[in-house]
């Protein structure tokens, strides 16, 4: 799966230098956004737009959901290379929705170097950020030959409603780490991450599918494939989180420890509040919602997870949906190497080490 995410990345890049260009000029704005009715001023727009965005972009990133809409427009028969503008929407809002996650969590690092908001101000960052949700959308109208008017609406009324999903998911993820004690279940969790990180997802599935003609059957289908990968995705990024921390352990980094020091309620976190003593669960609860934590408060946090069998439980939890995102499959007519490319990244998500 690594040799496809890396064999599609430098394609992905070109085709979103097509909607956000590295340089931004008067030709630029007035082709993408029209007229203006006085005079732009292309050099701030690089200043506080293309600059960030393309500095973020260029540190990394797998792209894998503008990749997994490839994968699915050649599942449908389809030659991905004709849809690669239509992959840059799902990429483009992640990174956004990145940079504006960062400023919520007061995150100070992002792929390898400062968070942006850090480096660039917090205005510039949101503003970013959020022009990161519409930007993209321009595909649709630039591509509009490509579908017919109610292809068009679909995908219109798709994105809003996923969109407006992601900011449910994100909203609860900020109220639970705002929150002292832990009072989530399991299934508000999973809400949680269909909501936050499925959406992005359901998006790369059901564009796809929108934008190849396939019947709502298929589309329904295909997202439900996208939100348990995701959720799957989820729980295993939590697990790296504390792999990679115990991998520092004796060179600790600004990021050690990194989900606990934003007391993030994961899974393990609920499973070991659940099951715990309370006095265990009661001190990591005091860990979480610390506002400064030593290394050693980290690695404490960690091992009352490890003495509920909370990482176990979570792995287990991510292997039974990644089984499941697998099974949404098994009833669709689609292209047999492109299927088995999207059986195998259930697996890749949760078996990742970066």
């Amino acid at each position: 799966m690594r040799d496809v995410l890396a064999a599609w990345r430098p394609e992905i890049d070109a085709a979103i230098e097509e909607v956000l260009p590295r340089i931004i000029d008067d030709a630029y704005l007035t082709d993408f956004f029209g007229e203006a009715t006085y005079r732009y001023h292309p050099e701030a727009m690089q200043e506080a737009l293309a600059d960030p965005i393309w500095e973020l972009l260029d540190r990394g990133g797998k792209r894998w959901r503008a990749i997994l809409f490839l994968i699915f427009a050649e599942a449908f028969d389809a030659d991905p290379r004709e849809y690669i503008a239509y992959a840059c929407i799902p990429e483009i809002l992640h990174n956004g929705t990145i940079i504006v996650d960062d400023v919520e969590d007061e995150a100070r690092m992002r792929r390898g170097d400062a968070a942006l908001h850090r480096g660039h101000g917090t205005d510039i960052a949101l503003n970013a950020g959020n022009a990161m949700y519409f930007i993209p959308l321009k595909v649709i109208d630039r591509n509009s030959g490509d579908l017919d008017a109610q292809q068009r609406l679909a995908a219109y009324e798709m994105l809003t409603h996923e969109l407006n999903r992601t900011h449910l998911g994100q909203g609860m993820d900020i109220c639970w780490h705002n929150q002292k004690e832990v009072t989530v279940d399991e299934d508000q969790y999973y809400e949680m991450c269909a909501c936050k990180t499925g959406c992005l997802a359901r998006i790369v599935a059901r564009l796809a599918a929108i934008v190849t003609d396939q019947p709502e059957s298929v589309e329904r289908q295909v997202a439900r494939y996208a939100e348990d990968m995701s959720v799957a995705f989820q729980i295993g990024d939590d697990i790296l989180d504390i792999k990679n921390t115990l991998d520092q352990a004796g060179d600790f980094g600004k990021e050690f420890g990194n989900d606990i020091r934003e007391g993030k309620k994961t899974l393990m976190v609920i499973h070991t509040a659940k099951t715990a003593d309370p006095d265990a669960v009661a001190r990591l609860e005091e860990i979480l919602w610390a506002d400064e934590n030593t290394d050693d408060d980290i690695l404490e946090a960690i091992d009352i997870m490890q003495e509920a069998g909370a990482v176990d439980y979570a792995r287990e939890r991510a292997h039974e949906l990644s089984a499941r995102a697998r099974s949404r499959l098994d009833d669709l007519d689609l292209e047999p190497e492109p299927e088995r490319q999207l059986r195998e990244f259930t697996r890749f998500v949760i078996e990742r080490e970066a």
